[in-house]
């Protein structure tokens, strides 16, 4: 398991872009045949994956934290961008379809992810938080996700939010998930930008086109920097940060958000006249 710590606000103003893509942007998950870890302290998120081949793998308790099992103290989140796959969890097998989602509860001893045909891997993504109380085990298929379709053309930001893991969807204790997917030209997510003081948030970006890129908008309103992302790679954003980007092409993204509640609109609004 690698260990991330996040720049703050002062020294992210200073960072060269090498610096600044070493602290927040992921890059090293969706490695065929292993599970990938990254343990990060804002608000001790972990991001991973786990891309199963002929061989199934299981979750194991790294050493950072000091578990008996993974999620002896943390609940987790596990989203399937790649080929249909499953995963069993004490002893019980979930099927997990191309975008569908499976919460795991907190106290769940074996986790083991599986592809149904290692020529189409699935490529699971993997989100957890420190939890204090557990929730049961869910799956969530694609097609009963709670969907929401918001934007314009006129503003290039036309998309529709599926969301998994929510107070009014699949109970957790403070994670929360889903994705994002935006239609044939439009680029623009999250704009106007915002910022939520009391939770963390990390996007994923898949679906990209091999020569597209995404431009991830980072950092305090009147400062702010962008990191260049490709498919599958993944950027941290801490409380005091905006999160939003535009692309050379549409694109989905998997948002997930941890910390004191899970009330989607506890947001501060920015203007975007007021970005620098």
């Amino acid at each position: 398991m690698e260990t991330r710590y996040l720049a703050d606000a002062v020294r992210y103003a200073t960072m060269s872009t090498t610096e600044l893509r070493a602290s927040y942007l992921i890059t090293s998950l969706f490695t065929p045949g292993e599970i990938r870890l990254v343990y990060c302290e804002a608000d001790r998120a972990v991001v991973g994956s786990a891309v199963p081949k002929e061989a199934p793998l299981t979750l194991a308790a790294a050493d950072e934290l000091r578990a008996e099992y993974f999620c002896q103290r943390r609940e987790l989140g596990v989203l399937n961008i790649g080929g249909a796959g499953t995963v069993r969890v004490d002893g019980t097998t979930f099927a997990v379809g191309p975008l569908d989602a499976l919460y795991v509860s907190r106290g769940s001893r074996e986790v083991v992810f599986a592809s149904t045909d290692a020529r189409q891997p699935a490529e699971f993504y993997l989100a957890s938080y420190p939890a204090h109380a557990a929730y049961p085990t869910t799956p969530a298929r694609r097609a009963e996700a709670a969907a929401v379709a918001l934007g314009s053309q006129a503003e290039c930001n036309r998309r529709t939010i599926h969301k998994y893991i929510h107070p009014d969807g699949i109970k957790s204790c403070q994670l929360v998930m889903g994705f994002t997917v935006l239609e044939e030209g439009s680029v623009w997510n999250s704009m106007p930008p915002h910022t939520h003081a009391r939770r963390s948030e990390i996007y994923l970006y898949f679906d990209v086109a091999l020569e597209a890129r995404v431009f991830h908008v980072m950092g305090r309103s009147d400062e702010t920097r962008h990191l260049v992302v490709a498919d599958r790679q993944a950027v941290m954003s801490p409380a005091w940060s905006i999160h939003c980007a535009t692309a050379t092409r549409r694109y989905t993204f998997c948002w997930v958000m941890g910390g004191e509640n899970q009330t989607f609109d506890d947001m501060d609004g920015i203007k975007v006249g007021a970005l620098l």
